[in-house]
């Protein structure tokens, strides 16, 4: 006030009671916890918008003013710091939200479909992945739905139906394979892996191979089954 009175009544006077969460001066930028849309005047309603820091993710409530950027916990990404960044993994701490993985790339060449991956498995179906049903000791309990079996070895008693499908929950965990619930596969694996492991049903091994289903794979898999005779 006494500026105001200073200058004449012509200036120096300070804004009280901003409105549309503004501050300063004269309400001339957003105040804290909010940051400016550069689309709108500052005189709009909506001209500050609220920073929206994730309560786990970032490391305090306050975001950059201009870009609307929080500040992130090692690890994770996203404006508002709701994201892991590439090379980490979500855990279950607060402190940690994102901690690096774990996880290795997927084996080569486990996308395709060939002569030599016909013969060199004592299996070759087709089946629906219809849930998850738990499991333990490091297994994730998987409901197949077996469609079709195009091969199988003279003792086993692998046919269509209902089965369990076993596969290692870090290996799931990492996407190798990369499965989901109510999609159809062809599954290509060795029968001593799941004698191994003593578990009922199908056991996803370091040998097995999981595609995920294509129409056009049918008539392709009725030739690879002609030309197995000739397997070695």
């Amino acid at each position: 006030m006494e500026l105001y009175k200073l200058s004449g009544r012509a200036s120096g006077g300070v804004c009280l009671k901003c409105r549309h969460y503004t501050a300063g001066r004269h309400c001339h930028y957003c105040r804290e916890g909010y940051y400016r849309d550069p689309t709108k005047p500052i005189t709009h309603k909506k001209a500050c918008k609220p920073c929206d820091c994730h309560p786990v993710g970032a490391s305090g409530k306050t975001c950059n003013q201009t870009s609307g950027q929080c500040p992130c916990k090692d690890g994770v990404t996203g404006t508002t710091c709701n994201r892991c960044a590439k090379g980490y993994q979500q855990s279950r701490s607060h402190i940690a939200p994102c901690i690096p993985e774990q996880c290795g790339r997927c084996r080569a060449g486990a996308r395709t479909l060939n002569l030599n991956k016909f013969c060199s498995r004592d299996y070759v179906i087709m089946g629906r992945v219809t849930g998850r049903e738990g499991g333990g000791g490091g297994w994730a309990r998987l409901a197949l739905s077996v469609q079709a079996v195009y091969k199988r070895g003279p003792r086993s008693r692998l046919r269509r139906g209902g089965l369990p499908l076993y596969v290692r929950a870090g290996d799931l965990a990492c996407r190798c394979p990369k499965i989901k619930i109510n999609k159809s596969y062809l599954i290509l694996g060795v029968e001593k892996e799941g004698a191994s492991s003593g578990l009922p049903g199908l056991t996803v091994g370091d040998r097995t191979l999981i595609l995920e289903w294509r129409d056009d794979w049918h008539r392709r898999i009725r030739r690879l089954q002609r030309r197995a005779i000739n397997c070695h």
